[in-house]
């Protein structure tokens, strides 16, 4: 089960504007990615389900956050079903994120009180989903859209919280778009946790970048 509320989750996403997201079978490396993002402040991270015995590789990375990393939440993105999805918040997943919205999916969740983020691309898309007790869309492949979309959907719907996932990098020109157009906060993967970062086993600079992305959206959440 779930170690943090809906609520905690929720606001957590919006205080910290980013969650960082990856998939590695190797469980010791995992642990250490969670350690590099943790020690430059990140407190909420997607595990990616997509590869076999995934579920095995984030039960024993959600035990370590449990026991080494005080306050991490982890979630888990990339899921395609009710059942996958219910497998993980047995596992502990504090949140659940698919490329898509699905129905079955957002019930089993709001019967735990788990927060749910489907990727939406329309506004009909994002108004069912909200319909379904969604409180965050995620808008991906966010490349495709950009924040001139989220923009645009803000005005007719200010209450919609948006987090863009695909095509956000840690840039001030890049985040400085997505925030100032109105985002909740953003999905980050390989742009922040490279797979040179990965290979190298480089997790001080993993460190140092999660940490300077997080400072830039504070600075520029500041100047809105």
């Amino acid at each position: 089960m779930a170690h943090f509320s809906k609520l905690q989750v929720l606001s957590l996403l919006d205080e910290q504007g980013m969650v960082p997201l990856f998939y590695n079978p190797d469980i010791e490396l995992g642990k250490e990615v969670l350690r590099a993002c943790y020690n430059g402040g990140g407190r909420v991270v997607e595990f990616t389900s997509r590869g076999d015995f995934a579920y095995e590789v984030f039960a024993e990375l959600n035990k370590y956050c449990l026991k080494e990393l005080p306050g991490m939440m982890l979630g888990v993105g990339s899921i395609t079903d009710q059942g996958t999805a219910a497998l993980y918040m047995q596992l502990g997943a504090n949140f659940i994120v698919t490329a898509a919205f699905k129905e079955d999916i957002a019930r089993v969740c709001n019967r735990r009180k788990v927060p749910y983020m489907p990727g939406c691309g329309t506004l009909t898309e994002i108004g069912t989903a909200e319909e379904y007790g969604v409180d965050i869309v995620k808008l991906f492949p966010g490349s495709t859209y950009g924040p001139g979309f989220v923009k645009s959907i803000k005005a007719p719907q200010p209450w919609t919280s948006v987090m863009p996932t695909g095509g956000v990098s840690p840039t001030e020109e890049n985040l400085s778009a997505w925030f100032e157009a109105g985002v909740t906060c953003v999905g980050m993967g390989s742009k922040l946790i490279s797979k040179t970062i990965l290979a190298n086993r480089d997790f001080e600079t993993l460190e140092k970048k999660t940490r300077d992305t997080l400072d830039l959206i504070k600075t520029i959440r500041g100047r809105k």
